[in-house]
């Protein structure tokens, strides 16, 4: 099993960057694809971005490419989600997970592991 623990969220004003970070525990992390989804208040979880276990591959949501970058440093065992030109559109909680498993990346059904939310606000 892998624990992963996000941080890094806060109120922000539109136009400014924020970045989260997902720390892992446990297995190694390194043979885990991660990605990063986020929950608004009564709308479902939406995919946002992934990174293959290699890092060797990227994706993105369409409302966040050439916004957000996703990365992570496998000597850290940590993945991060930068965030620029924030918009209001992307408050919500953003939720890391993880996955040895295969697959689009983009749906809740393709991670085995969750992290805990993180808050993000951005105001107009």
């Amino acid at each position: 099993q892998v624990q992963l623990a996000a941080s890094g969220g806060g109120l922000v004003q539109a136009g400014d960057s924020l970045s989260l970070s997902c720390a892992a525990s446990g297995r190694t992390f390194s043979s885990y694809a991660m990605g990063w989804f986020r929950q608004a208040p009564g709308k479902e979880r939406e995919f946002v971005a992934a990174i293959t276990w290699s890092g060797g591959s990227t994706y993105y949501a369409e409302s966040v490419k050439g916004r957000f970058t996703i990365s992570r440093d496998v000597a850290k065992n940590t993945g991060y989600l930068q965030m620029n030109s924030l918009k209001p559109a992307d408050t919500a909680v953003y939720y890391c997970a993880a996955t040895r498993r295969a697959s689009s990346f983009r749906f809740v059904s393709d991670y085995d592991y969750w992290g805990q939310g993180s808050q993000v606000t951005v105001s107009s």
